[in-house]
């Protein structure tokens, strides 16, 4: 079991890689361009931007009905123009929505996403818990910063990071047991460490429940190696 491969299949599904700006370009027009900045960098805005972002949140909550509603609907649009590896409009979606609402946890959830698609781990991590702190009990924060520590892991091949990403997926797993993107990740986690009972319960959860994150490759390695 080759984990090069178990790290491709760990991740395909989640994260854009293949953007189109390195991340060297990024921190460069970052340097003057604060829209690629989580909270816009917290810059002390100019008169004409002020009023812009009134235009936006008018223009939102007029579509949208309230704060909360409009900035889901901006992180949604952020993580569709990542899975497009547009990871430059995507951070200006990200950005809209925490002007919208602040408190809105997936906010910090979409920034993080931005910084782990660059390999940043350190910086997405800091989002994550930024955003958990804001809301303790997201699921999906909990498995994408459970999908750090597995990286971490792939490295490190240290007990104590899997046991950081296991404990995570499994307490994301605990407020939403139905999270797909979990379910395929904690089969593979256990997986990786050759645990076939486990990752087994996890696949045929997730197949229940659609698959949708279950690549062929995937269910070809787990039969392969985890023979029923």
């Amino acid at each position: 079991m080759k984990y090069n491969i178990t790290f491709i299949l760990l991740f395909i599904t989640t994260l854009a890689f293949g953007q189109q700006i390195t991340y060297s370009g990024w921190k460069e027009e970052a340097k003057t361009e604060i829209r690629l900045l989580p909270k816009y960098g917290n810059a002390i805005k100019t008169k004409e931007q002020k009023a812009s972002d009134q235009e936006l949140i008018q223009t939102y909550l007029k579509q949208a009905g309230t704060n909360r509603k409009a900035s889901e609907l901006l992180v949604k649009l952020g993580f569709d123009y990542l899975y497009k590896q547009d990871l430059k409009t995507a951070m200006y979606r990200f950005n809209q929505a925490w002007l919208l609402d602040p408190t809105n946890e997936n906010v910090f959830w979409g920034f993080g996403a931005i910084y782990f698609s660059f390999g940043d781990f350190e910086s997405g991590m800091y989002q994550y818990d930024e955003g958990l702190k804001l809301n303790p009990n997201s699921s999906n924060i909990l498995t994408d910063k459970a999908t750090v520590y597995m990286t971490r892991f792939m490295k490190s091949n240290s007990d104590k990071d899997f046991n950081l990403a296991i404990n995570h997926f499994k307490k994301s797993y605990s407020i939403d047991s139905k999270n797909q993107n979990t379910l395929f990740k904690m089969s593979a986690c256990y997986f990786v460490k050759k645990d076939c009972d486990n990752a087994w319960k996890y696949y045929n959860e997730c197949k229940e429940l659609g698959g949708r994150p279950i690549t062929k490759e995937y269910t070809e390695a787990l039969t392969r190696s985890c023979k029923r």
